[in-house]
């Protein structure tokens, strides 16, 4: 299918992505505080490549250049974070001046350029300080959310219209709190259950307190979400397949609507109920949110695997398949983005759906003052192509925003994964547009 830009019709967002940790560096600079992935990365082991982020991309100070290059490349929105230990170092309490300061310049940065900011809340640099008393797992991190998304808004709801609260709350919750691959590392369901409900009830709060501050606001949050697929047409694969669904797709979407936790395909979801609500959450849990953020890098096919504890489920992997991936290992499906977009619409009380991250990492290698990614392109043309056939399905998906702009520090790969549309020789900061920043460029300018 080829399409040009005007197919996707004249409201269609076009906007590209970054977040604070990964971007800024100036990691101590001007009274920031610490994060837990500041202190997660200086523990061996911990980073693929052993690199850190004390410097990443240099955004801090070079904000101006990059915001103004996104718009060189044709895109209309710059989607960043607030790094909450930036603007409260403690996470609560005492408020740093200089990183309100800091925002407002980048903001401004955006408005200049005729960049229409999307701002989010909490892209998973919580404040270390806020860990050190349990982090996600205390209820008490609620409430400093919600002090942090009044502050935020009330410092910048004249200037920003558009807030996004959570980014990817099974990603950080799963990985950081389950899984232990991500800060702050712990592992198992005694800690991943009470975050799990804890960020549920700041999604929610997060939301009324940017509403209270800013009536006019459009708020959404963004989810993580994969087209799952069942390996097989048997009964054990097919179940298995509606379990990874229940915590890869619906786990914090259904909360937000009103539905609760999908603990009919996942009864072991009612320990959180038992465990770690009080009798008022279920009432705190729902948020009218005016637009969903759905974050789709690659679909999951999932079989039946006796030995995975409580979810007794598995991958099957891209490679086994022998089917296009990235260089993580991701599978390359635009019929996976078209699919999950469908899903996420079939919600009573989705009003609109915004593409608000899509990327894939490969092995790009500056040669000559060239990036040639070719895979990257096919990728975007391939994802792409799956969103418009979503809309002219009827999906209200109304803006697609590319993950990322520039190479930067990608969690626990560190460096070697690769993302960005803007290669960034990180012993220079030198950036150079790759052939796939020029594609966007082609389509966006015409």
């Amino acid at each position: 299918m080829a399409f040009t830009r005007e197919d996707f019709g004249p409201g269609f967002k076009w906007g590209v992505v970054i977040s604070a940790f990964q971007n800024e560096g100036s990691h101590d600079t001007h009274g920031k505080g610490l994060s837990i992935w500041d202190a997660f990365q200086d523990r061996k082991g911990r980073i693929k490549d052993r690199t850190h982020a004390r410097i990443a991309c240099d955004f801090y100070n070079r904000y101006r250049e990059d915001i103004f290059l996104a718009r060189s490349l044709g895109f209309t929105v710059f989607r960043f974070s607030l790094s909450w230990p930036r603007i409260l170092p403690k996470g609560t309490g005492a408020v740093n001046q200089a990183g309100i300061d800091f925002y407002h310049k980048v903001i401004d940065t955006c408005l200049e350029a005729g960049m229409e900011p999307y701002v989010t809340l909490y892209h998973w640099d919580l404040p270390a300080a806020l860990e050190h008393k349990g982090g996600w797992c205390h209820r008490g991190t609620v409430f400093a959310f919600e002090e942090f998304a009044h502050l935020c808004a009330r410092a910048y709801g004249h200037k920003v219209k558009n807030w996004i609260i959570l980014n990817e709350p099974f990603g950080f919750t799963s990985l950081g709190y389950m899984l232990g691959v991500h800060a702050p590392g712990k592992f198992g369901l005694s800690y991943f259950f009470p975050a799990v409900h804890h960020t549920a009830l700041a999604q929610a709060e997060g939301g009324r307190a940017v509403r209270a501050e800013v009536p006019d606001a459009r708020i959404g949050t963004t989810y993580s979400c994969s087209q799952i697929i069942p390996y097989t047409n048997n009964e054990r694969d097919q179940l298995a397949a509606r379990r990874a669904d229940a915590l890869f797709n619906r786990l914090f979407i259904e909360p937000a609507l009103g539905l609760g936790y999908p603990t009919d395909v996942f009864p072991l979801l009612k320990r959180i109920g038992r465990r770690y609500a009080l009798w008022r959450d279920w009432e705190k849990l729902p948020f009218d949110f005016d637009f969903i953020g759905v974050q789709n890098y690659f679909p999951l096919v999932i079989r039946y695997n006796a030995f995975m504890p409580y979810i007794q489920a598995s991958e099957v992997k891209p490679a086994q398949r022998r089917v296009p991936q990235t260089a993580l290992g991701w599978e390359v499906s635009g019929a996976g983005m078209y699919s999950i977009l469908k899903q996420f619409a079939a919600y009573e009380g989705v009003k609109e759906i915004i593409v608000t991250e899509s990327g894939a990492a490969f092995k790009d290698a500056l040669v000559e003052g060239v990036v040639d990614d070719a895979g990257r392109t096919a990728y975007f043309q391939e994802y792409l192509e799956g969103v418009l056939m979503a809309k002219r399905a009827g999906v209200p998906v109304n803006g697609y925003f590319a993950w990322t702009l520039t190479d930067n520090f990608e969690w626990a790969e560190g460096y070697n994964a690769r993302f960005g549309l803007v290669h960034v020789d990180h012993d220079t900061q030198a950036r150079t547009i790759k052939a796939s920043g020029q594609w966007f460029r082609e389509l966006l300018n015409k």
